[in-house]
Formats: C-alpha cells, structure tokens, sequence
C-alpha cells in the first residue's frame, strides 16, 4: 500500500505521526542554546611564552624561531606564524580545516617537551590556546574603585568572581589590568657592597628563613603530637629583622642593606574606567553553553553579589554580547513571522479558499519546527544563520502542498468524492513532487560539504533547507491528502457573487492576468529572434553593470561597540601615553555623545595574559574600548562615530598612528593586508612606509597601519670576553647577576589569609635610572672578588624594533588597511595596481591578502559549489524528463537570476559579499523548479497531441498562477529579511537582496523566453513528426 493511500486510510496514525514530530520539535526548542552564529572552532593553535624582561630581538632568537623550528613538523600544518613582542612570544598554528585541534594539541604539547631545554633560562613555560567562539568573552564588566582600589583583585575574587564561577553555564571569570600585591626588598647596592653581599645571598636567607618545616614526631604521656618549626612570615615587616649575615662580629639585619616595601607591582599597564582609575572583568561561557541564559544568569547573581561589596567599589557593563544575539534573533524572528504571513496570504489569493489555505499554511511550521529537531540532535544552536535558513525556507515548503492541493481540487470539481480524489490526485503528482524537491537538495545539500570558513559558517543552511523541503515534500504526500479527504467539499456556485467576493476581485485579476500572458506568448512566439535578441542584450548588459558591483568579504554589524588603538612614537614613556590618553577620552566625550562608557588601557601588559592575545599593548599604546547606545538610540553608526573621531585624531601631533574595530573579536576582519617578505629589516620597512603612504593617497582606504613598530630605543651590555676569561666568569653568570639586580629575584612567597604574594629583591630603582648605575652594578667573580660591571663591559643605547613578525619562517611586515565607503576588492584592485609599479628589492617578495584573501578563498568555493549544483540539477532533469535537451533549456532560465542578481545590488547599493553570492548560487534550485513546471506541462500537453505552439500556449496559461505562486511564496518569503533595519540586518539583508532580485527578473524572463527556447528547440522535432506522417500517407496511396 502507498505512503499517500496509508495516511488517508489512517488518518488518525498519520495525525499522531505529525503530533509527535511537532512534540519533539517543541521540545528542542526549549532546550536549544541561542548564539549570534554557530559555534565555530578555528583550525588554529597559539602558543603563548613569556619571557620577563627580553626585547623583541631577543625573543625572535631564542624564543619564537625555536617553537617555530620545533613545530614545522605537526602534522596538518597549514600556516605558521610569529610575533615576538618585549617579554611575549606569540606563535600561531594554523590547521586544515576539519583538523583534530585534541589531537593537534597533544602534537603540539610533544614538540614543546621536546625543544623546552632550548629555551633560556627566566623564560616561563609555553602556554597553548585552542581557539573557538566559546573563548570570546560574552561579557566585559568595567570595576572602578578608590579606597578599595589596592585590595580590589582580592575583593572581586573573593565576593565575585569565586560564586560567579559556580554558575552552570560559565566557563572562567577573569581580570585585566588588576593591581597585584607584591613585596620589594629595594636593596641599597653600596651596602651591600660594604658588607660583601649579593642579591644571591639574601634571596637564600629570605627563602630558608620563610619556612614551615615538619620535625618528626614526640609522644609526651597519652598524646603522640607532630613538632613543627614555624618560620613563616605572617606580616611583612618582619622581613626588615631578618638577619642576612654578619659583619666584625655584629649581625646585618636586613634593614641595614634594603627597604621592604609592601605595595602594588610595578607595572607598564594603566587601566582606568570613564577616567578614573579601575579594572577589566571579563565572563567566559562553557563551550556549548547558552550564551543568552549564561548572561541573564550572571546578571541575575552579579546584581546581589555587588550588595556585598565596599560601597566605592563600582561595576558598570561595557559590553553585553547577549543583548545583540536577543535583539538579532528577536529580529529574525519577527522576520520569520511576516514571512510567514506573506506566504499564507500569497496562498489565500491564490486558491481563495480557507480551508484550502489551512491544509497548505500548515505544512509551514511542521517542516520548520523538523529544523529545531535536527538543531538540538546535531548539538547546535537558534542562531541568525538558522532561523536565515528558515527564512529561506519559508517559501518553498508550500510549493509540494500546492501542486497536490490543486490536482486534489481539480478532482474534486469533477465530482470526485474528496477521500477519492485525495488519493488518485495525490498518485498522479507524487513522482513528479519528489523529483522537484530532488532539484532543490542538489543545491543545497553539496553545501553541507563545501570546506574551509564557507563550509563552517553556511554547512547549517544546507542542512536546514533541505530538512525542511525534504520533510515538506513527506507531508504533501501523507499529511496534505488526508486532511484534504476531510476538509475539502465541492462548493456550489453562487447564483450572483457579491461585489467585493473573491471571485470579483482576485479571481477576476488573475483571470485578466491569464489572458494578457496568453497574449505575450502568442507575440513572442511569432517573434522569437526579437525575444531571443533581446534577453541576450538584457543578459549582455547586466554583465558590463557588474563591473560596477563591489566585492566584499563578509557583512560588517554594528554591535554598539568600538575598540579604538592609538599609537605614538616608540619609546614613549608610559606616562606620557597616558597624558595623551586623558587627552583622547576628553574628545571622545566631547564629539560622540553616543558613546556611555569608556575603557581606557595605556601600556604594556607583560604578564602576557589573556587580553594581549587579541589586543597589542606597548608603552607607546592606548587602547580603548567604547560601549554607545543601541542603534536604535542614535542616528549615527559606529563607523560614522569613527570617521567623526579620525578628523579629531588626525590633529594630536603626538598621535603617529591609529585604527579602529567594530567586531566582538571573532567575526570576520575586513582589512586588506600587504605582507612583505625579507629579512633586512631596512629594506622591508623602508618598502612598507613607500606602501603605506601609496595607499594613504587611494579614495576610501582608512585605518593604514604598519605592523612593525618604529624602532624604540634600548640598552644593551656589551662584555668585554677577554676580561671575563681573566675574571673566570661567563657571559651566563654576568646577565643573571644584572637580570637579579635590575629586574629582580623572587624569592619566596608571603601568605596572608590563603593568598601568595611574590617577595622581589631587586636594587633600589634610584641606583639603576642611568647608564652610570648600570655601569657600577657589582658582580661577584668565582674568587669571591666583587668588580664593577664596567671593568669587564660597558652599557651602550641602540634602537630595536618593539615587535617582529614570521610568517611561514620568515620575516615579514605587514601593511593593512580597512576600506570606507568602498568596497573590499575594489580597494584591493587600486593597491595592486600601486605595487604592480613598485620596483621591487632582490630578496623581497610582496603579497596581498587579509579578509581579501579569504574573498577569494570563498568564492572561489561557491564556483565549485555552483557547479556542483549545477551538474547535479542536469542530472535529475535529464533522469526526469528522459532528454538531454529539456534540461538546456530549462538551465537557460539560471543566467537571468544572476542578472537579476546583479541588478537588485546595484540598485539597492550592496555589495557582492559572501552572503549575497551565496544567495545567488542558491537561485540555481528556486529558478530551475519554476521552469520545470512550465516545460513538464508543455510535455504533457504535446503527449496529448497538442500543436507546439498550442501545447506551449495551453501550458503557459495553465501553469501561470503555480508559477507565480512558488515564486511569490519565495519572494515575499525573503521580502522582510531584505528589508528589515534592526540588530543585525546588515548580517542577512544581502542574501534576502540577492534572492529577491534574481527571482523577480527570472520568472519575468523564465516565463517568456523558456516558452520560446522550447519552440526553437522543438521546432525541427516537429517537422521530424511531420514529414514521418507524410511519408506514412504516401505509403498507404501507393499501396
């Protein structure tokens, strides 16, 4: 028994079936997690290494090229690259995409273990970052304190961050810029000399001396008790009664040689909040995690937390990336529903029937709501490019309904009974349903095997629309015929139809419509060469207006934030970085009242947290993040915010350099970047500033940066080899004495109620502010003689680049830029062209890249996915219709969405990004259904013995509204997603453009020029038929 004859025999089983589904997909949904995008894992590994106190020469040499030697030979490795900055080393990994990153990680941990002993001395161990979308903060707090302000670390973690991290759903809380305890024993150098001691020496005394060590056991009696030797500090001004050694007899008390000084660590990072002084505070999620109920749930115990706090202790939002992802997909999702309308009055136009409109509209939500089921199954999310998959999807689960509704009511009205002709209806389309929806998985479905960023954005679209079709199409065949065998009746006809009836108005529209298409196909036909002349010209001219369409990566969105990172001259002490800071927040105040909150970061962070993975810091930087208002609080964007901003910075002499982001961090770039290979760092920087000031001169490039730094300038000790062979010391042992003096020996940790604070002891920082003091820094030889550092040295100034970049092993600087009011590869175009001229050092090699780069990459993989589809859709055309000519000329009909494609983003101003030619390539399946109809009928009619001309006439008319009706299903399925203007619209807008406007000028053209291709096509095959019938006349006279 068939599938169609089970459900309308059983209609109750095949109602249950569908209830259940519904259940189930009521059930994901609830449970579903909500995100901006699918969780992403990037096929990318850093290694982070900091080594205290190294210029970025230095880090180069002994740092980055030994992990990057030692990693050459991970397996799958695509791309390596390094950037070695004063006291970090950031070495990234890049994979082949669906590359194990568990496995790839463990490669990477038995490579380090391996080259660990080459690694200097002082340098901290390799720390791996595996990168996905969950490591993105969902959340930055700005704490601003004063009282409070040199205890706040202790205070947020003992009354926020600790409960925070006991929140289900939360991966890690942390800090940035937060003030560290720490004990400085600031050593005298001229005492220490006057009674011949090292920081060696004292750093063991304070060491043995702060202990608790176990001494056995002693039984006394009954009791058997434990005896321990308590010599742990447990405040730090003991420190200053340590006895350190003695002197004629006497003991040297610590406080003879040093000053104990219990304060905060000195640090090159000034982080302030609105201009006063304060700290980052930044919440990780689970991976898989709900990012909206992570958010709501840490606002929810953040707002009692903060009660238990001191009352000038201040946590203010900086960014909330829960409120982008709630209004984006609060917006899809009204998107959805006018979409939802749309269609089911489209519907209702069409078939002028509520009960009709009822079976049809009702296929919607349950092919949709399958979507949800494959979501929670597969481990996703509800995110934007989900519910845009459900956007386009929207329009085209009718279209099965539709043709089986109609051959339902056709059978209806010839007096079948309704459960008969639910079945016999259902039996005459059912192949040809299947056969349609194959035509719409061979698009979208090989986009569940596209690779690379493409792949792992847009895999879900695939999946989803084919779900949905193909659970669409599974319900026009069961669900469709047996409501239709209980809801349908033949309707009388009604003696007089009231002026404003269905049959008055939309019935007698589509009546005159039928016959003005009946008329076009009659004039076209007997004017082929005209129609087939002028389409060419049509096709012809929309390509030369594509020249004019700019290209672009990915869609950039305003989420309400900007992160702005200003550069002054190498070198630049902190302090004065952060004057200019001051200055920089007063404008920002003054000319974008927008802007609420302002997070200031001066300097360098040389801890090498988790900040200065993402962010470069220095002495001579400024980077600030700034919430503003929602969009729908203000009339002006972030990017023209930033152009307001440029004007002003442009006009601060100290400012060399400066650039602006708009993204969370894990969106897409859009910056073309120029990388220059080569190792004389004169000649690449030299090329990089002549590329730079070439591209300053290009209409629309802003943001120009150079990823090298000016040289700053740094102090190297320059021994003297002979002097230290006669001394009997090392180059070694000398830079670990001037390393203990200068920057310090930790030597033990002091605990204060369960925390652990660094005791330092260094020289006083008045005894090492010059030249001079380093020269007169005493160093021990192996015969217990102490000598100056310049007996055996000196101390020289020399100029060293802040930051030196690998890329493949090799040297290189890069010169990015961002594009404004122009298109990405417009830009690039122009750049080309400027280094084209270039004449180019031997030993120099230039390439373009950055999110162009990606461009390409990804369109490059829509081609092929276009051809895939393409030879796929040919494929069940041919099978279809037993022909190898069918399938041309219906393929015809594809070339005119992309003009239409074309046209509509001219028109509306859009570029040709990622999502808008991937809305193109999806046409492929929506055009090519519309012509199927059109061309089966034809078939069908000339079956029947039909004229060419009056078959393809009869078969225009007939399958004029079907036609319509799929293609305004789709349309004004698409038509809210196209238009809408809230959160994050710029994300999906091009894809509803795209669509739209290559489906409205192919039907248009379909509708005309298939009809007349068919007749040319056919035309020989009908004097084939001709002649044969004749020859079979003159047989039978002879005869």
């Amino acid at each position: 028994m068939s599938i169609y004859k089970s459900a309308v025999k059983r209609p109750i089983t095949t109602l249950m079936i569908f209830m259940a589904i519904i259940v189930m997909g009521i059930y994901s949904v609830v449970h579903l997690p909500v995100d901006l995008y699918p969780e992403i894992e990037f096929p990318a590994i850093t290694v982070m290494t900091t080594y205290p106190g190294a210029s970025a020469s230095d880090i180069e040499t002994n740092v980055s090229k030994v992990i990057e030697d030692g990693m050459n030979s991970v397996d799958r490795l695509k791309d390596i690259s390094s950037v070695s900055y004063e006291n970090l080393s950031v070495v990234t990994l890049e994979f082949q995409y669906e590359t194990n990153l568990d496995e790839a990680s463990n490669n990477i941990r038995d490579a380090l273990d391996l080259i660990e002993k080459q690694l200097p001395d002082g340098c901290e161990k390799p720390v791996i970052f595996k990168f996905n979308s969950s490591m993105m903060p969902v959340l930055f707090y700005a704490v601003n304190a004063k009282e409070s302000y040199p205890g706040l670390e202790k205070i947020l973690d003992e009354k926020i961050i600790n409960p925070l991290n006991r929140v289900d759903g939360i991966g890690s809380v942390g800090l940035a810029g937060q003030p560290n305890r720490v004990i400085y024993v600031n050593v005298d150098p001229s005492r220490l000399d006057a009674y011949h001691m090292t920081i060696g020496q004292i750093g063991n005394v304070i060491r043995a001396e702060n202990q608790n060590t176990p001494s056995g056991n002693v039984k006394m009696g009954k009791m058997d008790y434990q005896l321990r030797v308590e010599g742990e500090f447990t405040d730090s001004r003991q420190l200053n009664n340590i006895i350190v050694g003695t002197s004629d007899g006497h003991p040297v008390y610590l406080r003879d040689v040093a000053t104990v000084k219990d304060t905060l660590k000195d640090t090159g990072l000034h982080e302030r909040i609105n201009g006063q002084r304060g700290l980052r505070m930044f919440v990780m999620k689970q991976s898989g995690a709900n990012t909206v109920k992570v958010a709501r749930e840490v606002k929810k115990h953040l707002a009692e937390l903060e009660k238990t706090l001191p009352p000038d202790v201040k946590i203010e939002t900086i960014f909330d990336s829960s409120d982008f992802i709630k209004d984006s997909v609060s917006n899809l999702s009204q998107t959805l529903m006018f979409a939802l309308l749309f269609v089911v009055l489209v519907v209702l136009a069409f078939l002028g029937r509520w009960r009709a409109t009822f079976i049809v509209a009702l296929t919607i939500p349950i092919s949709l709501i399958v979507a949800f089921i494959y979501l929670y199954i597969s481990g996703n999310s509800i995110n934007v490019i989900s519910l845009s998959s459900l956007s386009i999807a929207i329009g085209m689960v009718v279209d099965d309904a539709i043709v089986v509704l109609e051959n339902i009511s056709t059978h209806i009205e010839r007096k079948s009974s309704p459960r008969e002709a639910s079945i016999y209806a259902t039996n005459e389309v059912w192949l040809s349903v299947i056969v349609t929806t194959l035509v719409i998985v061979a698009v979208f479905f090989p986009l569940t095997l596209v690779s690379g960023m493409t792949g792992v954005m847009f895999r879900q679209l695939g999946w989803i629309v084919t779900i949905t079709v193909v659970t669409s199409t599974v319900a026009a065949i069961t669900l469709t015929p047996m409501l239709s065998s209980k809801l349908l009746k033949l309707q009388p006809k009604k003696e007089k139809p009231s002026r404003f009836s269905y049959d008055n108005t939309f019935l007698r529209a589509l009546n005159a419509l039928d016959r003005g298409y009946e008329k076009a196909i009659k004039w076209s036909l007997h004017h082929k060469k005209v129609i087939l002349l002028g389409a060419l010209a049509i096709f012809l001219s929309s390509m030369y207006l594509a020249k004019n369409l700019g290209t672009d990566f990915m869609p950039q969105t305003d989420e309400s934030r900007i992160q702005l990172k200003i550069e002054l001259q190498s070198g630049t002490r902190v302090e004065v970085t952060d004057k200019v800071a001051r200055e920089v927040e007063g404008i920002v105040h003054q000319k974008a009242p927008e802007v609420k909150l302002i997070s200031t970061s001066t300097g360098s962070d040389d801890s090498g947290g988790f900040i200065s993975m993402f962010s470069q810091t220095g002495s001579n930087i400024i980077n600030m993040m700034m919430a503003l208002d929602k969009p729908s609080q203000r009339h002006r964007s972030v990017w023209e915010v930033a152009a307001a901003l440029r004007k002003q910075l442009d006009e601060i002499p100290e400012v060399e350099n400066y650039s602006f982001t708009f993204t969370s961090g894990m969106e897409a770039s859009n910056t073309v970047d120029v990388y220059i290979y080569g190792y004389d760092f004169n000649t690449t920087s030299h090329l990089a500033n002549v590329i730079a000031s070439g591209i300053k001169e290009i209409k629309g490039a802003s943001d120009v940066q150079i990823s090298r730094d000016k040289e700053k300038p740094e102090l190297k000790v320059v021994l003297d080899r002979d002097k230290l062979a006669l001394h009997g010391l090392s180059t070694a042992s000398v830079s670990a004495m001037i390393r203990n003096r200068v920057e310090g020996l930790t030597a033990t940790e002091y605990r204060e109620q369960g925390d652990e604070y660094d005791v330092i002891v260094r020289y006083s920082p008045k005894y090492r502010s010059s030249i001079t003091d380093l020269e007169n820094i005493s160093i021990m030889t192996p015969a217990g003689k102490y000598i100056k550092l310049k007996e055996i040295g000196k101390v020289e100034e020399y100029w060293s680049p802040p930051n030196i970049e690998h890329r493949q092993r090799e040297r290189v600087v890069k010169v990015s830029v961002t594009p404004y009011k122009t298109s990405l590869g417009q830009l690039a175009g122009q750049i080309q062209q400027k280094i084209d001229k270039l004449d180019v050092p031997t030993g120099v090699m230039i390439d373009v890249g950055g999110a162009y780069e990606d461009q390409q990459e990804s369109f490059t993989d829509l081609g092929l996915l276009l051809l895939l589809s393409l030879v796929l859709v040919f494929l069940v055309m041919a099978s279809q219709f037993e022909s190898f000519k069918m399938p041309f000329i219906i393929m015809f009909s594809i070339p005119f969405s992309f003009a239409g494609v074309v046209l509509a983003l001219l028109i509306t101003g859009t570029d040709l990004n990622l999502v808008a030619a991937l809305g193109a390539v999806l046409l492929v399946g929506i055009v090519v259904k519309n012509a199927i109809v059109l061309v089966d009928y034809t078939n069908l009619m000339r079956d029947r013995d039909m004229e060419l001309y009056d078959a393809i006439r009869v078969a225009g008319k007939s399958r004029l509204r079907p036609v319509l009706m799929t293609a305004l299903t789709t349309i004004l399925g698409m038509l809210p997603m196209a238009i809408s203007g809230g959160e994050g619209a710029e994300i999906w807008r091009p894809m509803g453009i795209s669509v739209i406007g290559g489906l409205v000028f192919s039907t248009f053209i379909t509708m005309i020029i298939v009809p007349v291709l068919y007749a040319v096509v056919s035309k020989k095959g009908e004097r084939d038929k001709k002649t044969a019938l004749r020859k079979k006349f003159i047989f039978m006279d002879k005869k």
